[in-house]
């Protein structure tokens, strides 16, 4: 099937734009991006970029303060000593401070305003105060110096923030994607019947533009003129190519595979089908669950604890007459609250989850993809393109007239070598897996909707489907007529053979194309249930006997998993939506338009690689690869990353459990108290303990075997 040329350069992008202009019917594609990303990304922009550039800047201004802190020197047992050596820290920790905690800062306002103290808020204040007591330490108002501290904090969280935002996944290219789908121009037809290029924004309704073979349609409407078949599968899931005649209606982003057509505009704009999709990725990724991750959870809890604990300790050494005391106790109460390990707990756990995922081909775009996988308990598979290869192959030949299978399988290739219809071309590659090579035939011609004629060998033969039966009034042998049954009660294309002698016609042989079952599907259904997920579920566009043929030979179990068939694109959405109205938490599979809606609105969308750009884009998880057994590798990585997450934020908050009573002097009756420089200490070991914990997850292997 050929396809418009489309030329991959910045220009075809800008084209888009042009449509945008124009009135393009598909929204910007970034009207719903904000919607798809966490607080974090509310406080600061959602590019990893920003963090990137803080990150390595402020890395670059840490190291001369740490280096020439006193407190690391007398550690280390070095000593440096250079004019304005005293200047290092207040300077370069203030434009850290500024520059590299803004983001961090201006996060803490909203959560102000919004009345959710979190991650940002106690960052924010362990910043400030560290900051405040080492300004006025460089002045000679106090003596609590944090410079190394506040710059290597500051810097840690942006290393935090930059893998979090790494592992986030963007909305906006699943609408970009599906403003794709259309062609940029479509040829009109003017008062004379000449075709005209025009921009694809300027058709209106009651316009007639032709479509040529290989085209896509460019807006939804009616055919007046033509015969084709068209090639649906993008839009309605429907594996095999649709006849389409005048009369019929057709939608855009369609393909005619063998002829030209004539269409009646009757739809444009917010009207077309394709734009209605677009709505429903738009609205399921709207409604997407907004929760923070669970560091911020645990960051709120720590605000109040760490402000809590500082007033306390505030009050409770002013009363026994010791403020400077108290002033001490309060600042290393609130700086070692601050959350270096807390806030690598989470985006560290994502960042290695998604490189290890990378190298087994899964790719995770929605940094809470993971952490919802593991709770998931119904998986649902669109089947075209997922469980099945989303492209027909030769399953049964039968043969009459003395002819062999091997005949009939061959002489039916060489009628149809010199089509492209796509069952033609599952002919020919099964007769050439076969052993022909020379498939040779002459005089081909094609007749639209019912087959195509060619000679071989001599002899005029014809191939085409009932409706070429019909045409000739052939009637089929017995031994082609009980085969051909049983094959269209599977839901199979079954093509027949015709000889053709002058004004008599012969059927001598017929042969059977389905959708193939892709061989690792159903060793990914068992494994699922070895993983406990409690139902599969098959959704397709093909009729009943199609999917319930596929179904029997996956093994789904009667009673317990489902298939739904005949389902539109509007419905796939609202079948997840059901699903999750019964109690269960959803996981996607699929790998068409027609899906986009469906893997944005369920709990984790998981896109098959191979299949197009939307559903990639609309999906939290993409699959490199065509294997649906890489699913239980999500949900593998799932398990085992959430099992590190909550390891290093028990790590994280024990060390403050331990360290904030500590520091707020609740042992110092028995002489044990917790200074800031063994404060800092205990802040890095724990920050290199998550680090470390999370390093193991290098050793999960996702696939078994693998």
């Amino acid at each position: 099937m050929s396809q418009p040329h489309r030329t991959a350069t910045p220009g075809h992008h800008a084209g888009h734009d042009h449509h945008q202009a124009r009135g393009h019917p598909l929204g910007h594609p970034d009207d719903h991006a904000s919607h798809q990303h966490g607080v974090h990304d509310k406080h600061a922009g959602h590019d990893p970029e920003v963090f990137r550039r803080k990150f390595w800047l402020s890395l670059a201004l840490t190291v001369p303060v740490v280096a020439t802190s006193h407190m690391v020197m007398d550690w280390l047992g070095y000593q440096l000593d250079f004019p304005g050596m005293s200047l290092v820290g207040p300077v370069l920790g203030t434009v850290v401070f500024l520059y590299g905690g803004r983001p961090f800062l201006a996060g803490a306002v909203t959560e102000v305003r919004d009345r959710a103290p979190g991650m940002m808020l106690l960052i924010s204040m362990a910043i400030t105060v560290a900051y405040t007591a080492s300004l006025a330490t460089s002045l000679g108002w106090f003596d609590l110096e944090f410079w190394w501290e506040l710059a290597a904090l500051v810097t840690i969280m942006l290393l935090g923030h930059w893998q979090e935002m790494k592992a986030i996944g963007q909305a906006s290219g699943a609408l970009a994607a599906l403003a794709a789908l259309l062609p940029d121009d479509a040829e009109r037809l003017d008062a004379d019947g000449r075709p005209q290029p025009v921009p694809v924004g300027e058709l209106r309704v009651g316009d007639t533009v032709l479509v040529r073979s290989g085209g896509r349609v460019p807006a939804d409407g009616r055919i007046v003129d033509g015969r084709a078949e068209l090639d649906e599968s993008m839009v309605t899931g429907e594996s095999r190519p649709v006849p389409r005649t005048v009369g019929d209606r057709v939608v855009a982003g369609t393909v005619a595979t063998d002829s030209a057509l004539r269409v009646q505009v009757d739809a444009v704009g917010d009207d077309t089908a394709l734009a209605g999709i677009q709505r429903l990725v738009g609205q399921a990724q709207q409604s997407r669950g907004r929760a923070q991750v669970l560091a911020d959870r645990f960051a709120a809890w720590l605000f109040f604890i760490a402000a809590g604990a500082g007033l306390v300790t505030f009050a409770a050494w002013w009363a026994l007459g010791d403020l400077t005391g108290s002033v001490v106790r309060t600042v290393t109460v609130l700086v070692i609250a601050c959350p270096h390990a807390l806030g690598l707990a989470i985006p560290l756990v994502i960042s290695l989850s998604t490189a290890v995922a990378a190298r087994a081909g899964i790719l995770v775009k929605d940094r809470l993809a993971l952490e919802r996988m593991r709770t998931v308990d119904a998986v649902l598979f669109d089947k075209t393109g997922t469980l099945t290869k989303g492209a027909h192959t030769v399953t049964g030949v039968a043969a009459a007239a003395g002819l062999t299978e091997q005949q009939v399988l061959h002489t039916t290739a060489a009628v149809e070598a010199d089509s492209e219809h796509p069952l033609a071309r599952a002919i020919v590659a099964a007769a050439r897996r076969d052993g022909a090579t020379h498939l040779r035939a002459e005089q081909f011609q094609s007749l639209t909707g019912r087959g195509v004629q060619a000679t071989v060998g001599g002899i005029r033969y014809a191939v085409g489907g009932p409706a070429l039966l019909r045409e000739l009034h052939v009637g089929l042998p017995d031994e082609i007529a009980a085969a051909a049954s049983a094959w269209a009660g599977r839901g199979a294309a079954v093509l027949h053979l015709v000889r053709l002698d002058g004004d008599a016609a012969q059927a001598v042989g017929a042969l059977a194309l389905e959708d193939e079952v892709r061989p690792e599907a159903k060793e990914a259904i068992a494994q699922l249930r070895q993983l406990g997920v409690g139902k599969i579920v098959m959704i397709t566009g093909d009729a009943r006997q199609v999917a319930d043929a596929v179904a029997a030979d996956l093994g789904l179990r009667s009673g317990v998993d489902e298939v739904f068939a005949e389902v539109l694109p509007a419905d796939k959405d609202r079948t997840v939506a059901e699903l999750q109205q019964r109690g269960l938490r959803v996981a996607m599979v699929g790998d068409g338009v027609n899906d986009a809606p469906a893997l944005a609105r369920a709990d984790v969308g998981i896109a098959i690689g191979a299949g197009t750009d939307v559903a990639i884009e609309s999906a939290g998880v993409v699959l490199a690869s065509s294997d649906p057994r890489a699913v239980t590798g999500v949900i593998r990585l799932s398990r085992a990353s959430y099992r590190k997450m909550i390891q290093n934020l028990a790590w994280a908050a024990g060390y403050n459990i331990v360290a904030i009573p500590l520091a707020a002097g609740v042992l110092a009756w028995a002489g044990i108290t917790l200074s800031p420089a063994v404060g800092a200490v205990l802040m890095s070991a724990s920050t290199i303990v998550v680090a470390l914990n999370a390093q193991l997850l290098r050793r999960v292997r996702l696939i078994p075997g693998g």
